[in-house]
């Protein structure tokens, strides 16, 4: 069965009705949230610092250390504890098959004993599977997940038996939730979520303000361009081996899906007196932005495009995106963290991605996103893209609603989780 808009708010509403609120002991409740997948991309960067800006808004009193993946870097650290001064990161791991459960380092071990709640952060998949099977079998405490896809090449074989154990699942799309269902998951609460990277506040704001000085770019008068090939190209970011049938199908499709973009490109620098700023989301787009988009645009429209050259995180990509007049590309997460702080985003998907950019319909904004294998869809993007460009109060007034709804969701999502870390 398929689920409706209607249908998967109204379910999803249903959820928080689960009696009184509670009220908290005079112990704080204690959260080890298990999140950072990596940093090669902004928006993977994003799901903790948001998840956390949301426990500090609507649960105060909670106490939260971070259990990071190796993969944190201490750059990467650093700008979270700017935001987070008092938090505490650990990484490692527990032996799902010792016998005492023991974690991989005292650090970790420490907060595993000192947690009363493990709350696994919004991503891709139950990326961390294994280690909350480990934790909730040799801990016994509970656990509840926030803002995860279901279904996709990413997730395990063991998932639905991880999650069925789960105080909530919340799921980040409803495709995600249907799936889910039809596998047979019946945590005792299940419903959307709004990514976490929704609630990112991550801010530089002198180094974004430096960059757009010396590119000559004004608030309010450029757009942020996101290339994307269809496969990430690990092998060339993160030293892993070459994956030759995803290199070829992304080579293959390169062309077809750059083509809109470029052609967006060309109507707002030929039609309005905005700029175009071609950005990263992952390490590997500053290339593909050239190759794909900026050498082949057209030489009038060259001179108002800026192509950014090096990678930046999330604080200055977020700073940078604040001051644009919206967002427009193939990638998802820099989408997110734009409606999420109020502005305009069109979202570009296509198969090879998982099902998150279905929740653009889930939350309202559905004619702002574009399926690339339609022939048909692609052909109204580039008169989207301009319409967003050349009607700012109403690409404005089209996210407010859906900033009111994930906000709506946010707050009960989170009084869930008050209820589930009560003591």
């Amino acid at each position: 069965m398929t689920i409706t808009r209607r249908t998967f708010l109204s379910q999803s509403a249903g959820a928080f009705a689960l009696g009184a609120l509670p009220t908290y002991a005079n112990t704080p409740p204690r959260i080890l949230l298990r999140s950072s997948w990596q940093v090669v991309n902004i928006g993977d960067i994003a799901h903790t610092p948001g998840v956390l800006s949301l426990i500090e808004k609507y649960l105060p009193e909670a106490e939260v250390r971070l259990w990071a993946s190796q993969d944190l870097s201490a750059e990467v650290a650093a700008m979270e504890h700017r935001r987070f001064p008092k938090l505490q990161i650990v990484k490692g791991t527990i032996g799902p098959d010792s016998k005492d459960g023991k974690a991989s380092n005292p650090e970790l071990q420490a907060a595993v004993d000192w947690c009363d709640f493990l709350l696994h952060g919004s991503g891709p998949s139950l990326v961390a599977a294994k280690d909350v099977a480990a934790f909730i079998k040799h801990t016994g405490k509970p656990f509840g997940v926030y803002g995860i896809t279901q279904g996709s090449f990413l997730s395990g074989t063991n998932d639905k038996e991880v999650l069925n154990q789960a105080k909530f699942v919340y799921f980040r799309d409803s495709v995600s939730l249907q799936v889910a269902r039809e596998q047979g998951v019946k945590a005792p609460v299940m419903g959307f979520a709004p990514d976490g990277a929704f609630a990112c506040d991550l801010r530089d704001d002198a180094r974004a303000t430096a960059f757009l000085q010396a590119n000559q770019l004004e608030a309010g008068k450029f757009l942020c361009c996101i290339p994307r090939l269809r496969y990430t190209p690990y092998w060339k970011i993160r030293h892993q081996p070459l994956n030759a049938e995803r290199e070829a199908r992304n080579q293959a499709m390169a062309e077809h899906d750059h083509a809109p973009l470029r052609a967006a490109i060309t109507a707002v620098i030929r039609e309005t007196k905005h700029k175009v700023l071609l950005c990263p989301e992952d390490m590997s787009q500053m290339e593909v932005g050239k190759q794909w988009v900026y050498d082949k645009l057209p030489d009038d429209v060259k001179p108002r495009v800026v192509w950014r050259e090096k990678f930046w995180l999330t604080d200055e990509a977020l700073s940078v995106y604040v001051r644009s007049a919206g967002l427009f590309g193939l990638e998802m997460h820099s989408p997110i963290m734009a409606v999420g702080n109020g502005i305009p985003a069109i979202v570009g998907r296509f198969a090879e991605q998982t099902s998150k950019g279905f929740m653009w319909r889930d939350i309202g904004l559905g004619d702002w996103l574009f399926d690339f294998d339609q022939e048909a869809e692609i052909a109204n993007y580039v008169s989207a893209v301009l319409a967003m460009a050349k009607n700012p109060a109403a690409a404005k007034a089209k996210i407010n609603d859906a900033r009111k709804f994930v906000a709506k969701r946010q707050h009960e999502t989170m009084e869930v989780l008050r209820k589930a870390v009560t003591r």
